[in-house]
């Protein structure tokens, strides 16, 4: 660090341009709880000098440490809790640089119960730096962690067996978890693998190389982090522009601007507007700083175009020759981030690059067991799951697969009610496994209608958050003359008063056919519907129950005495009528009131949880 201060001291002006022009490497560190992640990211940033004179105070005033006179990882764990607890909880970044590279750093926490922190820290990082203490091995933490730096994508896997001054240094320690974690890294599809024996404590293997470990020869943490190889994250082929910004300052100027996601592009090149498939060439590529004769990955870029062609924010330029894929079906890996579990019934935003489109889950193809990395079964995925969807988007998405190119390839799911972030996702590919395209099944997906099934986009779970009640259907059954119509009006309005929302649905010249899908719509849409039509036969009511479903259904058997039911209506046929066999309630409206029958109506509904909370 001397020479670089020394510059700073002698002319910033080199030492800033020197700075900028530095390859610039995201590092992200995971492991276990106590496998000393924090510790090592303190341990750089102070043996590198980059820890400010009153920073290193306070942690000094702070470190509560036996036999220590710095605590490394109090330059990371900043929040109160992880002071308290003595773990990491939320992603720290931390920044600091070298003669070689600047760095930025991602601390991420070791609970499974934080993975979605950890994957927010790890999606951007060129390497994953993973920490294993000595003395423990080989742990779940420790495959799962693993796992999911290469479902991220991430090209450099460096593994620190860490605590090796607690094993007395013992090379046969370090050897045999190389030995495992190899065997176990060797199908994950990482471009490099490196082991390397530290103690994080004692800065052992850290910045400087220790005597402690003459049977290693490898380089040290710092070693590795400055020669890594960086930059592949974007490639240069495949030309992808996601536009954001359409820039027109006047009538003789119109842009197309945004970052360059993969590829290269020139002045003179053709190009094809996605979705709607007009090619044009490249006039100029500009910057804020003028005109480039060439622009690549990650750029930021204003493309003017030789001809007028409609393009807005969320279309994608590309070379003609070189598409992406273009689909509205696809698989992708998905880590869930609410707290609200995965509602298959909704529909969810999509957002891809600069694109929003409205997204299904046609199917939950698995979930990934985080102990034992299984794949199983699943219907939903909660909070930190790690799963397969299958999704269809309304319009087709312009994307490479995610292990291809991290940039075209990742999605986020959004909650349209809340406006929450609830999953970041990995495009596999298409749902039928096809990875070729031709062009013109490509402009035939783009220019097809809807990808999605014609359904609601308001799931049951929804409707529950927001009217506090579940859809049921309360039918009412018995002979003519029984009271059954008063009684629904009057169940009705002890609904309404209530302050839940409850409707009857008039029979009117109404058949059967016709009152039974009325009352399934009313109960589709969150509605206590209450139906009195005439049912007399068990055959009636059992297809009542087919349509409804016996879940959403309460049968109430309003079992007034029969000689008063002929006595109201004479003309009635009472004979026809069959008694339902298994009601889910009895009540006799010549033995109790229209009220007390309704409130025993409202205890059944209770008893089911009908209704989430009193208003």
């Amino acid at each position: 660090m001397t020479s670089e201060m020394d510059l700073a001291r002698a002319d910033i002006g080199a030492y800033l341009a020197r700075y900028q022009a530095k390859e610039l490497l995201r590092f992200v560190a995971v492991g276990s709880v106590d496998d000393g992640k924090s510790t090592l990211i303190g341990r750089l940033l102070h043996d590198t000098g980059m820890v400010y004179e009153d920073q290193l105070a306070a942690v000094k005033r702070a470190t509560q440490m036996e036999g220590e006179e710095i605590d490394f990882s109090l330059f990371t764990d900043g929040l109160r809790a992880e002071r308290e607890q003595g773990i990491t909880i939320d992603v720290a970044y931390r920044y600091f640089t070298t003669d070689a590279r600047k760095f930025i750093i991602a601390d991420t926490p070791g609970h499974v119960q934080y993975t979605r922190n950890m994957v927010t820290g790890a999606s951007t990082a060129d390497v994953a730096l993973i920490l294993i203490d000595a003395r423990l091995g080989v742990l779940q933490q420790t495959r799962r962690h693993a796992y999911i730096a290469s479902l991220l994508g991430i090209p450099h896997f460096t593994v620190c067996v860490n605590k090796m001054d607690l094993v007395g240094y013992d090379a046969a320690v370090f050897a045999r978890i190389r030995a495992e974690l190899e065997t176990f890294t060797a199908g994950l599809g990482f471009r490099s693998v490196s082991f390397v024996p530290i103690s994080a404590l004692k800065g052992s293997n850290v910045v400087a190389k220790s005597e402690h470990t003459p049977w290693y020869d490898g380089p040290t943490v710092l070693e590795l982090l400055e020669t890594l190889p960086v930059g592949q994250t974007y490639r240069l082929e495949h030309f992808r522009l996601p536009v954001q910004f359409v820039i027109r300052p006047n009538l003789d100027y119109r842009g197309f601007a945004g970052q360059i996601a993969s590829g290269v592009v020139k002045p003179g090149d053709e190009v094809m507007v996605l979705p709607s498939g007009k090619r044009s060439r490249v006039r100029s590529v500009d910057t804020f700083d003028g005109p480039l004769e060439e622009a690549f990955a990650p750029q930021s870029v204003c493309v003017r175009l030789e001809d007028e062609i409609d393009c807005s924010r969320g279309d994608m330029l590309v070379h003609p020759g070189d598409l992406p894929l273009v689909e509205r079906r696809f698989d992708a890996h998905v880590v869930w981030m609410s707290e609200r579990p995965l509602d298959p019934d909704k529909t969810y935003l999509l957002k891809h690059s600069t694109q929003s489109v409205r997204a299904q889950v046609d199917h939950v193809r698995w979930r990934k067991d985080l102990e034992t990395l299984d794949e199983v079964p699943a219907a939903t995925l909660e909070l930190n799951d790690i799963g397969r969807l299958a999704l269809s988007t309304h319009r087709a998405l312009f994307f490479d697969p995610y292990r291809d190119d991290r940039h075209t390839g990742a999605f986020v799911l959004i909650d349209s009610l809340t406006n929450d972030t609830v999953a970041a996702g990995m495009i596999i590919g298409p749902a039928d496994g096809s990875t070729d395209q031709a062009l013109d099944e490509a402009m035939k997906e783009l220019r097809a209608g809807s990808g999605l099934t014609p359904k609601t986009q308001v799931s049951p779970r929804e409707r529950f958050e927001r009217m506090g009640q579940r859809g049921a259907v309360v039918w009412l059954v018995g002979r003519p003359g029984s009271g059954r119509w008063s009684l629904a009006y009057a169940l009705e309005r002890r609904l309404f008063d209530l302050g839940r929302t409850a409707t009857v649905v008039d029979p009117s010249g109404e058949d059967l056919r016709s009152m039974l899908s009325a009352a399934k719509a009313g109960a589709d849409a969150g509605l206590v519907t209450v139906c009195a039509f005439p049912t007399y036969r068990r055959a009636d009511r059992k297809a009542l129950r087919e349509k409804v479903g016996s879940e959403r259904l309460v049968v109430v058997y309003v079992n007034t005495d029969p000689e008063l039911c002929r006595e109201r209506r004479p003309d009635a046929d009472v004979d026809a009528f069959e008694p339902p066999e298994h009601p889910d309630v009895v009540v006799a409206l010549d033995q109790v009131r229209l009220d007390e029958a309704a409130e025993t109506i409202l205890d059944v509904l209770g008893q089911r949880r009908q209704f989430v909370r009193e208003r």
